[in-house]
């Protein structure tokens, strides 16, 4: 029989939203990187002329013909240390939110929870995820100088400061919030039609997520190749702007060089890339969160479950003393 699964109880550890979100934010990212690379370079207004791209498979075999897979994989590390900790705080207050405003006798006003709920989301996770940005598409550009992304971070604050890592971070946050409030509605909403009794299905998780992602990834492509402009602009990009323009500082003055040197088209460069980087991230992002919360809510998470496993520290039994508080 079906296990039945709606959301934690209101009661129930925050700890068991961080795990989970901890676990698919980093999923979510290592799987897909490579996809987010060639998407970083090809938002580039003015490539070398190696590192100029058709489309997407392009880019890939491009670079793992040209260069090496590995190249593609420059910057992960940055990635990997911080999607742990900020979609822990994103699934976490995400769910806190949800849970506060949403009622079933008002659903026409669930819609708007939904969008409440994903911009809180956004905020706490944006001031982690947008320093990680600035370093990460540092060393996914075209013969990046740094070797790796410690290097990148210290030569970066030690030349312009810690706070040109969030120079993108107004640019982000406008970005970032109309995107997950569209992706987390469309989420829910598609579980609204397909899944109503919010049964744990996985199928469902896997599709709504996908589909929220790609709706999002695409309306809010403009702003994301502003904010990519933003962090990689270089001495090509400036040279070729009007007099005067001798600096990208934020949103506003990277529209206005996009336009100029790449029209009303330019602000969709990478938009096919970033849809199928996306819709992976937030299938796996979503199935694995709701995994991962539907295990922990039933108690069922042990780490003795192979006899190469550690000892049992009585992990369920924590869990189950921790739900009766």
């Amino acid at each position: 029989m079906e296990d039945e699964y709606e959301s934690l109880p209101a009661g129930n550890p925050c700890h068991h939203h961080m795990i989970a979100g901890s676990c698919a934010g980093i999923l979510e990212h290592a799987f897909v990187y490579p996809i987010d690379s060639v998407k970083t370079r090809l938002m580039c207004l003015q490539p070398v002329e190696e590192a100029r791209y058709t489309g997407l498979i392009d880019g890939l075999k491009k670079i793992t013909m040209k260069e090496g897979f590995m190249k593609s994989m420059r910057g992960i590390s940055a990635v990997v240390v911080g999607a742990g900790p900020a979609h822990a705080l994103y699934f976490a207050v995400y769910e806190k939110v949800k849970n506060t405003l949403t009622y079933d006798r008002y659903p026409l006003l669930n819609n708007a929870a939904y969008c409440l709920a994903g911009a809180s989301a956004t905020l706490v996770h944006d001031a982690i995820m947008t320093p990680v940005d600035a370093i990460k598409q540092r060393m996914q550009v075209y013969k990046s100088p740094y070797t790796n992304s410690w290097t990148c971070f210290r030569q970066v604050v030690n030349k312009y400061g810690f706070q040109i890592l969030y120079r993108a971070y107004i640019t982000q946050l406008t970005m970032t919030i109309p995107h997950h409030m569209a992706h987390v509605t469309v989420y829910e909403l598609s579980h609204d039609i397909a899944n109503p009794d919010r049964h744990y299905r996985p199928l469902v998780h896997v599709t709504a997520g996908a589909l929220g992602g790609a709706v999002a990834a695409f309306i809010t492509t403009p702003l994301d190749v502003c904010k990519t402009v933003i962090n990689t602009q270089n001495t090509s990009i400036i040279n070729e702007l009007p007099k005067g323009s001798n600096q990208i500082n934020g949103l506003i003055s990277s529209a206005k060089a996009i336009h100029y040197l790449g029209g009303y088209k330019a602000f969709f460069r990478g938009a096919v890339a970033r849809v199928v980087f996306t819709m992976p991230g937030t299938a796996i992002s979503w199935s694995v969160y709701e995994f991962f919360k539907h295990t922990l809510s039933k108690g069922n998470f042990s780490f003795s479950s192979s006899p190469y496993s550690a000892p049992d520290i009585g992990c369920d039994s924590f869990l189950h003393d921790r739900q009766k508080i």
